[in-house]
């Protein structure tokens, strides 16, 4: 995101994010897919440059 110059505020205001999705992001909890695309979409990125899978 900050690559991208967005903030979390944008994120919420701008793009209609929910502010508890972000307080999730924020704590790595769980997402949606959808919201995931989403992001995707505001950030001009695909899925692999947001999330990454861990054992």
């Amino acid at each position: 995101m900050e690559e991208k110059g967005v903030t979390t505020y944008n994120l919420i205001a701008q793009h209609g994010i929910n502010p508890r999705t972000v307080n999730n992001l924020k704590h790595n909890r769980g997402i949606t897919v959808y919201t995931l695309e989403r992001l995707c979409e505001i950030l001009h990125c695909t899925p692999n440059d947001i999330i990454e899978f861990t054992h």
